[in-house]
């Protein structure tokens, strides 16, 4: 089984990186190379978390196969626990090769690829070597930065000729930037996620800041509608002044190609396509302007799309939420929904996942669950804070994982230190990648579910996600003191620490920076739990949730207004489905009776002895055909009443108005009930 770990997880990785790339990237919309930089970037990133802890076992594995050795002519052989291999070892000489390849390939992508990709992606131009071109310029002083640095390094090398200590310091340099922003995103990680799970727990809390998400997106749904309209009527003018025989006609069909289908529908009614362009004018736009047209219009529709798959989502959350309130009360046991619509349809929910299981789960088993796991993720962070302040200390060893793992390892469980080194780096690691995609720098930097994540955030997730795993792990491999770097101590190197370097090389870091800069943590944890950062950016004039700002309860109070009106809209559509369902179900019943008889009669007729007297077989044969065209007249008829109905519905979105223009026979709605739902939309 040597290597069948390895192996393993490499494949499960991959599967786990392509499942979250799909729920935040559209597949089908996304260019090739964006999606493809992204996944090798997510992927490698995953790969160092979830192969860290194979690689301690087999370090551990190796240290104590040793001292087993050399104790074996002391020790009776009956005594003490036996030292094996377990089936997770990974053979000498793979993993050096293994993290010198997923390292370095990170470290181009986040420095040289995914910074270029960004620019390529972002840029409104219509061919590939004008996109290139673009992309050079946007990142001509960043390469510029990276040639002054590389210099540096050169001369540096040229006076000391050691190249060991030149990668030394690149590494150092990029694992002292990533330590930066790592704590500042562990900091806020630690505490903001055992409080989201402990406000889930309380009645009431996920509906009200709901309705406050609602107003807030809204707003921002109105704005991207209203910068989508202005964008589309740059484009308007624009494809009007040049014709289909212009030169940059084409460009203008690039252009209108990524514009919404209605606003192509529209743009194509009013083109005149007869009418030449005169060279004498001089209104005619450039290429440039064309091409920061385009790159508006990409970005417009980006946005309008997002805000409004966002907003059906959320409105489902909010129905959800208050459908879970009104069922708490419920002494039937049974959980029923407001809109018979949004039940599961799936086979495994509809057997499974019953009204009855799912009443006891909503209502009464998730709260516990929730601030169960809530105090579990609490004492997990206060054992990372207490470990991240206490872990430059060997003797004695305060850190609490250090110590675990410790007891692990004079046990020869090496099962227990994979687990127990995979959770705790697990745990990091949902902290800090949790921050990165909830944090949301303006309209430029946003991760958005459900395939909603434009290029440039796709991209700058996978840039940071480089930056912040390794000095992510080099930061785990401190609390279990298994970096002598930084522990001080002469234990067995993992693969990944060689690969990494010695950071003795520049000592102030290596005994100052590293040991000393987590420690602002507990500082972090402290203004996360106070929410200072939200308050300060309250005062700024960004809206926030704060519970007691009166801010706050205005869209609160704005939220519910517009869930209640989206509902209203909803039951009023619900209710015409239901009146055309009952009138198809009523008159298409009657026509299959009569067309039942209509064949009956004919058979009838067929089987008659056939009389010698014509007078009355013409007559009857006259009565006949009289009978059968009133019937065919009749359910004509009735097919021409039924779509009269369905445009009158469709067309009226006003009850009053709705009920006013339908006056059929047959009509499925009591004055009861018409007076009622006139007094629910006043």
């Amino acid at each position: 089984m040597s290597g069948a770990a390895l192996g393993i997880e490499i494949v499960v990785v991959f599967f786990l990186a392509l499942f979250l790339l799909h729920r935040y990237a559209d597949f089908r919309k996304q260019q090739r190379m964006v999606l493809f930089g992204t996944l090798l970037a997510w992927y490698l990133c995953f790969l160092i978390v979830f192969i860290l802890p194979l690689d301690i076992s087999t370090v551990s594995t190796i240290t104590e196969h040793i001292h087993h050795t050399l104790n074996i002519p002391w020790l009776p052989t009956t005594r003490g626990p036996v030292c094996y291999k377990p089936w997770s070892y990974i053979p000498d000489g793979i993993m050096p090769v293994f993290w010198r390849v997923v390292y370095w390939t990170s470290q181009c992508l986040t420095w040289l690829l995914l910074p270029f990709m960004q620019s390529y992606a972002r840029s409104g131009g219509f061919s590939i070597t004008g996109k290139i071109k673009t992309a050079l310029i946007e990142n001509a002083i960043y390469y510029g930065t990276y040639l002054l640095i590389f210099g540096s390094l050169l001369i540096y090398v040229a006076v000391h000729p050691q190249w060991y200590e030149l990668q030394t310091i690149g590494i150092t340099a990029a694992n002292t930037w990533g330590l930066f922003l790592l704590v500042l995103l562990l900091g806020y990680g630690l505490v903001e996620i055992p409080r989201s799970y402990w406000n889930a727990s309380r009645r009431g809390h996920l509906l009200i800041k709901t309705y406050f998400k609602a107003a807030k997106l809204m707003t921002e749904k109105a704005d991207a509608q209203e910068n989508l309209e202005d964008v589309m009527e740059e484009v308007r003018k624009v494809q009007e002044s040049i014709k289909y025989n212009h030169p940059l006609r084409k460009y203008i069909d690039t252009i209108l190609r990524k514009c919404p289908v209605d606003y192509q529908e529209k743009m194509g009614r009013n083109m005149d396509d007869y009418e030449d362009f005169d060279d004498k004018q001089n209104t005619y736009p450039r290429e440039k302007s064309l091409v920061k047209l385009h790159k508006q219009v990409i970005y417009a529709v980006q946005r309008h799309n997002r805000t409004r798959v966002q907003w059906l989502i959320l409105l489902q959350q909010a129905m959800h939420l208050e459908d879970v309130a009104k069922n708490e009360t419920s002494s039937a046991h049974q959980f029923v929904r407001s809109f018979p619509s949004t039940e599961p349809t799936s086979w495994l929910s509809r057997y499974f996942y019953t009204p009855t299981v799912e009443w006891y789960w909503e209502c009464l088993l998730r709260h516990w669950f929730y601030r169960l796991l809530a105090v579990v993720l609490s004492l997990f962070s206060v054992a990372v804070v207490w470990s991240e302040c206490t872990f430059f200390s060997t003797r004695p060893v305060l850190s609490l994982f250090a110590v675990f793992i410790q007891l692990a390892e004079r046990d020869y469980n090496y099962l227990y230190i994979e687990m127990a080194c995979f959770i705790t780096i697990f745990f990091l690691c949902t902290c800090v990648y949790s921050t990165v995609f909830r944090i949301r720098v303006f309209n430029y930097y946003y991760l958005a579910s459900h395939h909603q994540t434009d290029a440039y955030s796709l991209q700058f997730s996978g840039m940071l996600f480089c930056r912040l795993t390794p000095p992510l792990c080099l930061n785990f491999l401190g609390l279990i003191h298994m970096d002598s770097a930084i522990s001080h101590q002469q234990k067995e190197q993992t693969a990944y620490t060689s690969i990494m370097g010695s950071m003795r090389v520049l000592s102030f870091i290596a005994n100052g920076f590293y040991i000393y800069y987590p420690m602002l943590i507990l500082l972090l944890c402290i203004a996360t739990y106070f929410s200072l950062g939200t308050r300060c950016l309250n005062l700024l004039g960004f809206q926030q949730f704060v519970g007691d700002n009166e801010m706050t309860s205005d869209l609160i109070d704005e939220g519910k207004e517009l869930i209640r009106r989206e509902k209203r809209k909803l039951q009023r559509i619900e209710d015409g489905e239901n009146r055309r369902r009952e009138w198809k179900e009523r008159y298409g019943n009657t026509r299959e009776d009569t067309a039942r008889n209509r064949i009956r009669n004919e058979a009838a007729e067929m089987t008659e002895t056939n009389y010698s007297d014509t007078v009355p077989n013409t007559r009857q044969a006259k009565y006949s055909r009289t009978g059968r065209g009133t019937e065919r007249d009749s359910i004509e008829l009735l097919q021409d009443a039924e779509p009269l109905d369905f445009n009158a519905e469709t067309l009226s979105d006003d009850p009053l108005e709705a009920g006013s223009t339908r006056h059929v026979p047959g009509r499925y709605l009591s004055m009861s009930s018409s007076r009622s739902r006139i007094f629910d939309d006043v």
